[in-house]
């Protein structure tokens, strides 16, 4: 799994909006969109606040065994 789809699964699954980290990113949705497709590149800056958002470690987006961490997030889900 690549970066762009890592954030856009944890950040669907979380039930958050892309609004937020768009404008956390001083970015219009668009342009957010375009870097969570894989469009744009994703920036060291960007990718730390993207996981501050998400609360979750910068680390995750780069783990080999991604499904198994990303299971470790799961009690943190928004209801």
């Amino acid at each position: 799994m690549l970066l762009h789809e890592k954030i856009k699964a944890i950040r669907n699954f979380k039930g958050i909006k892309q609004k937020p980290i768009a404008d956390a990113l001083n970015l219009t949705v668009q342009a957010y969109s375009f870097k969570e497709r894989g469009k744009r590149p994703i920036t060291t800056t960007e990718l730390e606040l993207i996981a501050k958002h998400l609360k979750v470690p910068t680390s995750i987006f780069f783990e080999e065994n991604f499904n198994v961490k990303f299971n470790d997030i799961l009690p943190n889900k928004v209801s």
